[in-house]
């Protein structure tokens, strides 16, 4: 039987637990780019001690949610047309030879299907879902398809740049909501299931239009922004 989620919180470390209440805010939008993560404040917040604060940090920077700048400390990495490519090249490489590999053995893309499915549902609710529940969805939609290629290797390695990829999305929070999420994911979903290459055509399209394009256009928006600010 699967642990609830008390369950899982109470086994977690101190470090994991401070982590993750700063993940959730981190993927729902709450800390801007720039912002810095105070060892002192943390301790202070959190009731703990600076080495679980240190630990914690640690973690987020393996995750890719901060990074950690001499002097500075850990704070939000802003948005860059580097960052970008690093991230969707990745997810590119690691998606398209699952998604080869899971038609090659004809898998089935059920799962996917599901979670396709919950995302339109949240596009039905009349509370619209917070940002970081959709890109949850959103991202269980994309790790099922690499999962349909049953490497388990392939499998871990795309879990690992899963929360840097949502903390990236946040960025086009203005462009979509789950309407526009839900009907780009059908498509998606409807293509992959045609196969051959309709099928990783469908899958070039969603990360490199609706995803990598997307980003660069917030990408442009923030650096034009900032010019006029600057004027």
């Amino acid at each position: 039987m699967a642990a609830s989620s008390a369950e899982r919180i109470a086994t977690q470390s101190a470090p994991e637990r401070v982590a993750g209440v700063l993940r959730d805010e981190l993927l729902d939008g709450a800390h801007p780019v720039g912002s810095r993560f105070r060892e002192e404040d943390l301790a202070k917040r959190f009731d703990v001690g600076r080495h679980t604060v240190r630990s914690a940090l640690r973690l987020l920077v393996e995750r890719g949610l901060v990074v950690h700048e001499r002097n500075r400390g850990a704070v939000v990495a802003p948005l860059s047309r580097r960052r970008i490519d690093e991230v969707f090249d990745y997810r590119k490489v690691l998606e398209l030879g699952a998604l080869d590999m899971a038609l090659a053995r004809n898998a089935d893309f059920g799962q996917a299907l599901r979670e396709v499915r919950r995302l339109e549902a949240l596009a039905r609710r009349t509370h619209g879902p917070s940002w970081r529940e959709l890109t949850g969805v959103h991202s269980a939609i994309h790790r099922a398809i690499v999962a349909a290629a049953g490497n388990q290797h392939l499998l871990d390695s795309y879990q690992r740049c899963e929360d840097e990829v949502r903390l990236l999305l946040t960025f086009i929070r203005p462009d979509f909501d789950a309407a526009r999420l839900a009907v780009v994911h059908r498509e998606l979903i409807d293509k992959l299931a045609l196969g051959g290459q309709v099928a990783t055509e469908a899958l070039i399209a969603d990360i490199d239009g609706a995803g990598r394009a997307a980003l660069l256009t917030a990408l442009r928006r923030a650096e034009e922004s900032a010019r006029l600010i600057g004027r």
